[in-house]
């Protein structure tokens, strides 16, 4: 098995079990290890630390598997996290029929993700360890979950980081299409094919259960609706009107859809096919007021890197929409950008209120669901963050 060398006083964050391992921090390699086998980690001066999955083109250069020496990278290796892994969201069956099972590195199981939408699974490999073992990964969880069909969306430009080609696909069986989610008495058609990330938003389930306490006899908009979850929650809510907003057409189609499917008021729903900043900036010259606002935009910062710029598309969008509301309205708003961290969303959030001119105030804050768990020694997994303000 090769070996990696870390640089003298680089190990400090394998043996917090920070599971990434930088190209920076290595010293030297022995062997010629390919992408994605299995490689043994050593402090520079020859203290063995972990064993993790080697890719080369990356500048994530090991992702860690295990610091257990005695624990050996095999099917029962899988079998053993996956178990864990699906005891651990036993609980979430009674409130909806689709969930995340394996969350990455918060799993012990880096760059994997497998979501369960019923008795179909939807894979997701982010990195060359994953690709490596597919074919163990994917029949150990076929094993312990039952399901009946499995579908692969690695079609993720991550994976170009990393020297992989993007895949989708059917890998066993037959899947429901589209398939009937289930989650808090609310159904959604989800395209587990095509539609966004698996599918669906499953990270905002509890989110979007948020909206019910305070859409009733307000005048919502939803911007970046995709197929209509905060707008359905918030004509269940008891909303007067809401206003959807995003640049897809069949994301749109889809939506109404789900509206129907829901039986929900038809009349209350407004469907706009447009880009969202620039119908923000109508909306204001139109002088148009709402009373609550939903933003969950796309991911604008991957990556740290990308922060900077990503800010200005986040404090544009927050400031518009905050001129939008009328006074005593409430803000739904939301980064999934890995890059943009807790501390920083709040005060981007901040600088756009300071530039609106108006007092705002957190009510609450929001994260992704309890099924995307994010490991105390892996703090880059809290991506979704989110608040509730109010002005």
């Amino acid at each position: 098995m090769a070996e990696i060398f870390l640089k003298g006083g680089r190990e400090k964050s394998v043996l917090l079990h920070h599971p990434w391992i930088f190209s920076g921090a290595i010293d030297r390699i022995t062997g010629n290890p390919t992408l994605g086998e299995t490689v043994e980690i050593y402090s520079f001066d020859r203290v063995w630390l972990a064993r993790g999955a080697y890719s080369p083109h990356s500048q994530i250069r090991t992702r860690i598997w295990t610091w257990a020496r005695d624990e050996q990278i095999n099917k029962d290796f899988f079998t053993r996290r996956i178990q864990q892994a699906v005891n651990s969201r036993a609980e979430f069956k009674h409130e909806t029929n689709s969930y995340r099972i394996v969350h990455g590195e918060s799993d012990e199981l880096p760059g994997i993700i497998i979501d369960r939408y019923g008795e179909n699974l939807v894979f997701q490999i982010l990195f060359a360890g994953g690709d490596f073992w597919k074919d163990w990964i994917v029949e150990v969880s076929r094993k312990i979950t039952g399901a009946s069909g499995a579908y692969e969306r690695s079609d993720v430009e991550v994976r170009r980081l990393e020297g992989l080609e993007e895949r989708t696909g059917l890998i066993y069986g037959k899947i429901d299409q589209p398939f009937e989610l289930i989650e808090n008495e609310i159904h959604f058609w989800v395209d587990l094919e095509k539609g966004q990330k698996t599918g669906f938003y499953l990270d905002q389930r509890h989110n979007r259960n948020r909206i019910l306490d305070y859409a009733e006899g307000r005048r919502v908009l939803n911007c970046f609706c995709y197929s209509g979850g905060f707008s359905l929650y918030s004509i269940k809510g008891g909303a007067t009107e809401v206003v959807s907003v995003d640049s897809s057409a069949e994301a749109l189609e889809l939506a109404k859809r789900n509206l129907q499917l829901n039986g929900l008021a038809e009349e209350k729903a407004k469907w706009i096919e447009a880009d969202v900043f620039q119908y923000l900036r109508l909306l204001r010259d139109r002088g148009e007021k709402f009373d609550l606002i939903v933003l969950d935009p796309p991911k604008f910062a991957p990556t740290a890197s990308q922060a900077e710029r990503a800010a200005r598309g986040y404090k544009d969008i927050n400031l518009l929409a905050l001129k939008l509301l009328n006074p005593g309205g409430i803000l739904f708003t939301f980064s999934c950008s890995g890059g943009i961290s807790n501390e920083l969303f709040q005060k981007i959030v901040a600088g756009a209120a300071l530039d609106a001119g108006l007092h705002v105030r957190i009510l609450e804050r929001l994260q992704a669901g309890q099924d995307h768990p994010v490991a105390l020694n892996f703090p880059e997994g809290e991506y979704l963050k989110g608040l509730i303000c109010t002005i």
